[in-house]
């Protein structure tokens, strides 16, 4: 394992994504366990993408007091049925949801009615449980959530909104065999923003895979902007970003490289 760091972001990079999701999961656990020392409840953030395969499983096998632990998930697709196997909602279900007890999971709700009231409800949640601990990826084109470079805000005042999807997001869920072709996707989903996801005392970003190499060279490289929304994970006081050798590939060697363009592009 090689360690890095650009800027405040601290990097770690595996052999494969197995030891990533390993590892990755033995430190939100060991980190889950701290807090419930000092409070009674923790309360997480969950991503839903193929890069989280790994460490859910491994997550969802570590020995924690699940009932002190709520869990939120990041972003929902507008307007698919009830129990479309795409929903994220479901898909995190699967993988840990329903693996382990836990005290509360809160769902966006993706067939809602009214969306915005959806975002209120969704929002006066996350004031009610504050946020310990993200656990996310990295889309192709940096997005983080449904945050694409297009719709992502570095200042949001809103904690959850609803946004349309770029192509670049659309493609991905192809790639990923969620929907079998663009047209398929739906063009709106919610989306938690960027300062929701970062108000958490702890971020843990996992992000293997060779799909995701010229998306972590634009998060390590790029000026911090909404350009490349996951070059903010830059100047988090506590973000750690997993990645294996292939996500990683693209990485100068020259760790000098990685800071001289922090002012811009």
């Amino acid at each position: 394992m090689i360690e890095r760091r650009t800027d405040r972001l601290h990097i770690r990079i595996y052999d494969d994504k197995t030891l990533l999701g390993e590892d990755a999961a033995a430190m939100t656990a060991a980190h889950i366990r701290q807090l419930l020392e000092k409070k009674e409840t923790v309360n997480m953030i969950f991503a839903a993408a193929a890069s989280q395969n790994e460490f859910l499983e491994a997550l969802s096998h570590a020995e924690l007091d699940w009932q002190r632990i709520n869990a939120f998930h990041m972003d929902e697709y507008i307007g698919l049925p009830k129990d479309a196997p795409q929903l994220f909602g479901q898909w995190l279900k699967k993988r840990i949801f329903d693996k382990v007890p836990f005290g509360n999971v809160f769902y966006l709700d993706g067939q809602a009615a009214d969306t915005q009231e959806e975002c209120r409800r969704y929002s006066e949640l996350l004031l009610r449980y504050p946020v310990d601990i993200t656990c996310m990826g990295i889309g192709e084109n940096t997005h983080l959530a449904f945050n694409d470079p297009h719709v992502a805000d570095f200042a949001d005042t809103a904690m959850v909104k609803v946004i349309d999807l770029d192509e670049g997001s659309k493609r991905q869920q192809v790639a990923e065999d969620c929907f079998a072709d663009v047209s398929q996707v739906p063009s709106f989903a919610l989306t938690l923003t960027i300062p929701a996801l970062l108000k958490a005392g702890a971020v843990f970003c996992m992000v293997p895979g060779a799909r995701k190499a010229q998306a972590v060279y634009h998060t390590l490289t790029a000026g911090i902007n909404a350009r490349y929304p996951s070059t903010i994970l830059r100047q988090h006081p506590n973000a750690l970003l997993l990645l294996d050798r292939e996500s990683a590939a693209l990485i100068p060697d020259d760790a000098d490289i990685l800071t001289k363009n922090a002012a811009g592009i």
